[in-house]
Formats: structure tokens, sequence, C-alpha cells
């Protein structure tokens, strides 16, 4: 599919590379790239295969610039990513893509951009704001969900979360990585080594730069939060086994010298003249009631109970 950039995204049948100012986006599958890469005259021959892209990144060759992009489902960020190339000059821009999602992106181009004064430059900003378009509100969402958490905690709900944030971080960390390789790529296309963009027009990538940026510390910021969340989970969680270690010594502490008293008077001596008492065994239930309430109260005041 190709299209000329101008006020909008005008789709053509066919590109007259041979227009003076005439800028264009195209997109192919691998296959027709192989076929008709030689038609853009761009001085490269790449041989795509989908399946091997792992990054977002670009290069920068002698008569053009290259790159790829691997873009992880929002919707299932550990899930399988969606992995595309490009190639450019300063003629215009080719996808080469075989999932459909440059299609969509573009297809949400046309139907949300007007531009006053069109470019290249514009386009592809425009086209990187679409894969991060939603990312500040998927953030929020997770800073309320881990605020949710940590209520939860401090509630002492005893439901374990730590399933919950580590996939969390897990998605978190991912997202940062992400972000990290838009910014390299960002940051290659402002530097424009090439000169194929206006020196005027490339601050449309610094401001990319700029936005990626605070998602990117965003990211930390909250990958950071969900770790303080596990370790207070733990904290809780060993304050919780500790009260239960305290109350277990408390109890053996207690009767410890009823057990004592107990095994006193089960040896079998034959001279124990308080055996043949006969208030013994009241005076031994009372003495051990008594052993109980004073060591309640001791453990009471020094605050063990």
């Amino acid at each position: 599919m190709y299209y000329y950039i101008k006020n909008t995204l005008e789709k053509a049948d066919k590109l007259d590379l041979k227009r003076v100012n005439a800028k264009f986006a195209a997109i192919l599958t691998s296959a027709e790239w192989l076929e008709r890469n030689k038609d853009f005259d761009m001085g490269i021959e790449m041989d795509i295969d989908p399946a091997s892209i792992d990054s977002t990144k670009a290069e920068v060759n002698y008569d053009s610039l290259t790159g790829t992009f691997s873009v992880p489902d929002r919707d299932n960020i550990s899930g399988a990513v969606t992995s595309f190339a490009f190639a450019l000059d300063e003629k215009g821009i080719v996808f080469i893509d075989d999932s459909g999602y440059v299609n969509s992106i573009i297809e949400s181009i046309i139907n949300t951009k007007k531009w006053a004064k069109p470019s290249l430059e514009r386009f592809i900003y425009d086209f990187l704001e679409q894969i991060v378009s939603k990312d500040q509100k998927a953030l929020e969402n997770i800073d309320k969900e881990l605020d949710s958490i940590e209520s939860n905690i401090l509630n002492g709900d005893d439901n374990d979360p730590s399933l919950r944030v580590s996939h969390i971080r897990s998605d978190l960390r991912d997202m940062r990585i992400h972000y990290e390789q838009l910014i390299d790529l960002s940051q290659e296309l402002e530097e424009n080594e090439n000169s194929f963009f206006s020196k005027d027009n490339t601050r449309y990538f610094h401001l990319f730069t700029q936005r990626v940026s605070r998602l990117h510390d965003m990211t930390s910021s909250l990958r950071d939060y969900s770790i303080q969340i596990r370790d207070l989970y733990q904290s809780r969680l060993d304050l919780k086994q500790n009260r239960i270690m305290t109350l277990l010594t408390v109890i053996t502490s207690i009767f410890m010298p009823l057990t004592l008293i107990a095994g006193w008077y089960g040896m079998n001596f034959k001279y124990m003249p308080e055996l043949e008492h006969k208030a013994a065994y009241p005076i031994i239930i009372g003495i051990s009631i008594a052993i109980v309430i004073v060591s309640l109260i001791f453990f009471k005041r020094k605050k063990w109970l």
C-alpha cells in the first residue's frame, strides 16, 4: 500500500518517486519488499525475517536509514511481540510488515491527523506517537492497582499478592527496555546523520524522546514501587509469624513450671509426705492456677500478649 504525505495521508495505486517534494509512506510485506526494493533506489537489500527481529533500533547506511521495531502487546506485555522493519531516505519511508500492525497505525493516523505543514518528519513523529499513545493511561492504571494492593496489605488482607506483583514487575521491566530502545531510535533520527530531514523538523524527534523518557521514568518508578510492596508484604508476613512465635513461646513459658510440678509428683518415690496430706491436691491446683495468673500478668505488662 502506498501513501503520499500531504495534509493527510493520501492513498495511491503506485508511487512516482521522481516527483519533487512528494514525500511518501509505503507498506510492503517481506515478500513484496524482496521483489520491489530496487524500485525505491535506497541502495540496500534487506532480507527481512520477522521472527528474527528482537529489538527496536535504527542503523545509518550510506544513503538510507534502516531499522526494526519490536513492539509489546499492551494487553499482554509478556506475550508475543509485533515485529516489523523499515527503511527510509529523504524521499520517504517503507515499512516491511507481515502482521498488519503498521496498517492499523496508518488507518488511525488517517482518521485522526491533519497537518498544516505536512512533512516526512511529522508523519514519523505521529507514527511513533501512535505506538505509545495509550501507555500513559496504562501506567496510571498500574499505579492505582499497586496502591490498592498496598492498602489491602496494610489493612491485613490475607490474600497473597506476590504473584500479581511479580507479574506487574516483569511487565514493567519489559516496557522499560522497550522505552529505552525507542529513545535510542528517536535520538538516531534526531541526529540526522545523512541529512534526510529538515533541521527545523528534527524537533519532532526531540519531543518524542522527551515523552518516552517521561514514560521510562514513570515505569522505573512503578517498578521500584512494586519492589517496595513486595518487601512490605514480606515484612507483614514476618511480623505475623513473629507474633505466632511469641504466643507459642508465652504458652510454653506458662506451662513449663506446671510441667515441672507434674513431673515432680509423678516420680515414684516411697517417702513423699505431702502425698498423704488431705489438702495436697487442692493446694497443688491452687499453686498451678496462681502460676498461670502471675505469668499472664507478667507477660501482659511486658506487652508480649
